[in-house]
């Protein structure tokens, strides 16, 4: 009797016990997933604020170039009225597609008699403005803005004045704003969704409004709060959501994790599986986002790569092999490139490059380098050509990059390299027990001389030669003098990390080199490519 007493104790315990267990965890996981959520949106909102802030700074260069161009154009012809109307009045109109709704032309020693001439109506400046107006904009070299927000007739000023020894102009110019302030976002813009206020200076005050979408003048709910320097002054922009920036599932998640939680805890049995599965469901969520965020930032990533060679071709006799490594680990796509084209009679044209700079710009002109050089050479142009017509293709005074660039080209047959450089580092040849550099003759960079000349210097190769072609993050390094590490790459190819480069496999040694000779100190992309001799 006393033990089935014990026994049913132990039954009415186990289940309690269960259920609180199973509803702190419960109450515990939908809390976390709560805070996650939470996490998320701010960050989410964040990133969104931050894109228009990127977007509203993209606005001033157009403005400031327009009027300072004006500016100067008055200067120059000495305030001709003539020449400034027919400057300006592309930018005047009423239609939403010009920039300006007026534009006038004053003179900086004589604002108390007015503008000189006005492009559109007349603008809200007062000549009692002006001179304070035009005062802080001619001392700081930068536009100046000025809102008129009261009604009627709210508008936004901006004037840019060049001031000089005898005077100089000043160029004012006016945009609209909404009677109502208000101005919708389009449902196809990437903002879609998102409530926002646009105030004038540092201040979210409502007298410094000047565009919303929201219903009650500001934004309500979750926001976020980024200000934008905008000429002399700056803009404030305020962003708010009243929905779910990451989807459904995660918002409503933390109420899932608690229903299913409480009847987890009622089945005693069911309820630990249950429990498992709503964890894994967690995990596998976790996971998602995890990936998700490891997709956008593999972008990079993809794109280099798919800016390369699939495949490098092959021909009797002759062994290609090729590796691209990233030089910083969080920045993965860059201007290096490695090419190798196969030509008529057994010849084959190996091609290394390295455009100057990094991020989307250079890779874009690597990629336009890289198909040019497939071009010239399917018109059977030879390597001289081929780079004195890519120096008409870059400048570094227009593009603000220039690119070193060489061309090997290899006869299987006849054993030959023909090398030609523009400002390239030589290859290195490998043979015979020795490791030495092709001595060639070195040109202008890619875009530093328009229409360049350039030389090949051709030398042959002994039987089972290895050459390696390779851009300078293979041996640059910080604080290293280059010939140091031009010197560590040949003494490394030749001894092969143990074995002589001749027994080692192509692949393998290109493996070998890019991973010994990397360090903390390599910050730069690595392109190499190697070619050998199987005969």
């Amino acid at each position: 009797m006393g033990e089935q007493r014990d026994a049913q104790r132990w039954w009415f315990l186990l289940p309690a016990a269960a259920l609180i267990v199973g509803l702190v965890i419960t109450a515990a996981l939908a809390d976390i997933s709560h805070r996650v959520y939470e996490r998320n949106q701010n960050h989410l909102l964040d990133l969104r604020v931050r894109d228009a802030a990127s977007v509203l700074t993209e606005v001033l260069p157009d403005l400031q170039t327009a009027l300072a161009s004006a500016a100067e154009l008055a200067d120059a012809t000495d305030g001709n009225v003539a020449k400034f109307k027919q400057f300006v009045a592309p930018y005047v109109a009423a239609g939403p597609e010009h920039q300006f709704e007026d534009v006038s032309l004053w003179r900086l020693g004589d604002l108390q008699h007015g503008p000189v001439t006005v492009v559109g109506p007349a603008p809200r400046l007062r000549t009692g403005e002006a001179s304070t107006f035009f005062a802080a904009g001619e001392k700081k070299r930068k536009l100046s803005v000025i809102g008129f927000l009261r009604a009627p007739g709210l508008r936004l000023g901006y004037g840019y004045a060049t001031a000089t020894t005898t005077g100089g102009y000043a160029v004012y110019a006016e945009s609209p704003l909404p009677a109502d302030r208000r101005s919708p976002i389009a449902q196809t813009s990437a903002f879609a969704g998102l409530d926002y206020a646009l105030y004038l200076g540092r201040s979210d005050r409502a007298g410094n409004l000047l565009l919303t979408n929201a219903s009650n003048t500001r934004p309500s709910g979750r926001s976020a709060t980024v200000r934008v320097p905008f000429g002399d002054t700056a803009l404030t922009l305020e962003m708010s959501t009243h929905g779910s920036l990451s989807g459904e599932l995660p918002e409503d998640l933390p109420w899932i994790i608690l229903i299913s939680g409480v009847l987890l805890a009622l089945m005693a049995a069911v309820g630990a599986l249950r429990l498992t599965q709503r964890r894994r469901v967690a995990e596998r969520l976790a996971s998602d986002n995890r990936r998700l965020y490891a997709e956008q930032r593999s972008i990079a990533q993809t794109l280099q790569h798919a800016l390369l060679p699939d495949r490098l071709p092959t021909i009797p006799g002759v062994q290609t092999a090729a590796r691209y490594e990233a030089g910083e680990r969080s920045v993965d796509i860059g201007g290096d490139w490695y090419d190798v084209i196969e030509g008529p009679g057994e010849r084959l044209l190996l091609v290394v490059g390295d455009v100057s700079g990094r991020g989307l710009r250079a890779a874009t002109t690597m990629a336009s380098l890289r198909y040019a050089v497939r071009a010239y050479a399917a018109q059977s142009d030879d390597p001289p050509t081929i780079l004195g017509k890519l120096s008409r293709l870059l400048s570094v005074m227009d593009d603000r990059q220039f690119a070193t660039v060489l061309c090997v080209e290899v006869s299987a047959a006849r054993q030959e390299l023909t090398v030609t450089s523009a400002g390239h580092l030589p290859p290195l040849l490998i043979g015979s027990g020795q490791a030495s550099y092709v001595d060639v003759e070195v040109g202008l960079p890619v875009g530093l001389e328009r229409g360049s000349a350039y030389s090949s210097t051709t030398v042959s190769a002994p039987a089972g030669a290895t050459l390696l072609a390779f851009t300078d993050g293979l041996v640059e390094r910080r604080g290293e003098n280059l010939d140091d590490g031009l010197a560590r790459l040949a003494r490394m190819a030749r001894i092969g990390g143990g074995a002589g480069p001749e027994s080692m496999s192509l692949p393998s040694l290109l493996d070998t080199l890019v991973t010994d000779l990397q360090d903390d100190r390599a910050i730069d992309d690595i392109a190499i490519v190697g070619l050998r001799w199987t005969n």
